[in-house]
């Protein structure tokens, strides 16, 4: 949920430049994860058939799609500090605030009752990762990536074989101990720091590439469609081999790819269809223009304020929805009305109101469009 650079051309602009333009695309794929994300947390998980695993399609896909950009995010974001034109005190009080803001906030809006995991929380612990690797090397990103996301499940997994119950998922809240929060954000909750780091990261040396670039799009579609099929691939045939799906806690689990289970073909799958949606986006935009992305775009400007607001939407409807049916006619009415206030809102303003919030309030300005 970092805010992009926006830095449109203008006339007079040298070309070099023009790379660091905001790329409406980052934002367009912003706006997919969050119209995924709604119809996973609306739901029902439960439904079978064609439609109900088409409507599912996103779980365990969007939230990764949406760390993915908030990583790519942050970089556009950063880019100054990081080639050297402006000083780490400043970017760390940011960092601060933003976190601070992020924290607290997703813990309180745990306490709804939407039944949704609220993955606000974690973001405060990225940025601060985020903070860490600001100026490390690109390779430094990579190897991080792969240890989170390869090493990180070992890690996770390893307390829980041969215990005698796996780690619960409950996500931490306002009131928890301080100690069982971060115990929760970096290990045991539905989105520990450990694996999620993973997507977060990559998405940092993905900001730092020229997201305009012909040659990288394409690199980056092909790279991404193998690993999102092989990924997946090697999960049916590791099923197939062990003569079934896995239900304990056991090291069998690595070479699953459950939705949400830490696990590294899961990771990998999932991560690269990311990456294979930003790509498609990245294409479209440079082939035909940015006013086919614009609707998208403004909406995943404001992702931030939309993803808290269909929280509290959700405390107020459930227990509904109680049908796949429901499920679907209330998720696309939350996404009409998200488009719709998008609109509207930024015609008169900048950025969304909790956009604006997490900026530090020294960074303010009254500043309409």
């Amino acid at each position: 949920m970092a805010d992009a650079v926006d830095s449109s051309p203008r006339a007079g602009r040298p070309p070099q430049e023009a790379r660091h333009r905001r790329v409406l695309a980052v934002d367009a794929a912003r706006a997919l994860a969050i119209v995924g994300m709604v119809s996973v947390n609306v739901g029902p998980m439960e439904a079978r058939g064609f439609a109900a695993w088409l409507y599912q399609l996103p779980h365990g896909r969007a939230s990764i799609l949406f760390v993915l950009l908030a990583g790519i995010g942050f970089s556009l974001m950063t880019r100054r500090v990081r080639e050297g034109g402006g000083r780490r005190g400043p970017l760390w009080a940011a960092l601060a605030w933003r976190c601070a803001v992020l924290l607290l906030g997703g813990l309180a809006l745990q306490r709804l009752g939407h039944d949704v995991n609220v993955i606000l929380a974690v973001y405060a612990l990225l940025f601060v990762v985020a903070g860490v690797l600001v100026r490390a090397r690109d390779g430094v990103l990579l190897l991080v990536t792969a240890l989170s996301g390869l090493a990180g499940p070992l890690l996770w997994l390893a307390p829980q074989v041969g215990a005698d119950a796996p780690f619960s998922g409950r996500p931490p809240q306002l009131g928890d101990p301080p100690a069982e929060v971060l115990v929760s954000l970096l290990l045991t909750g539905p989105y520990p720091l450990l694996t999620w780091a993973a997507p977060f990261v990559l998405g940092m040396w993905l900001g730092r590439r020229d997201l305009t670039d012909a040659v990288l799009q394409r690199r980056l579609a092909v790279g991404a469609a193998v690993l999102a099929v092989a990924a997946p691939l090697v999960a049916r045939v590791a099923t197939i081999a062990r003569g079934g799906l896995v239900g304990d806690t056991s090291w069998e689990l690595l070479l699953t790819d459950a939705p949400h289970g830490q696990m590294p073909l899961w990771l990998i799958g999932s991560t690269a269809g990311s990456v294979l949606l930003l790509a498609v986006c990245l294409m479209v935009e440079r082939r035909l223009g940015r006013r086919p992305l614009r609707p998208l775009a403004l909406l995943g400007q404001l992702s931030l304020t939309f993803y808290v607001l269909h929280l509290v939407a959700l405390a107020a409807l459930r227990p509904l929805p109680h049908t796949l049916a429901e499920g679907a006619a209330i998720s696309a009415v939350m996404v009409v009305l998200a488009f719709v206030g998008a609109l509207l809102w930024r015609r008169f303003h900048r950025r969304g109101p909790l956009e604006m919030l997490v900026r530090p309030p020294w960074t303010w300005r009254a500043r309409t469009r």
